[in-house]
């Protein structure tokens, strides 16, 4: 397996109002790719996320405008 690419965004939990943060890495393996999410609040236990991605949808991650960053949390 191997990483392609890391990102920490700052966001504010939907339920508490507080701040927390965000961490996305996209994989690369022999059967495509995989997004890990992982976000991280003071009041609550981690939540974590794993995602099998297209190349089509792994490229739209890769290209996400600063702003729509989160996008793949919905």
């Amino acid at each position: 397996m191997e990483l392609i690419c890391l990102r920490t965004i700052p966001a504010i939990d939907t339920e508490s109002l507080l701040p927390c943060e965000a961490k996305e890495a996209l994989f690369r393996d022999p059967r495509g790719f995989l997004l890990y999410l992982s976000k991280e609040v003071s009041s609550a236990p981690t939540e974590e996320r794993l995602v099998r991605l297209a190349t089509r949808e792994a490229l739209v991650w890769l290209n996400e405008a600063p702003h729509d960053q989160g996008s793949f949390w919905g």
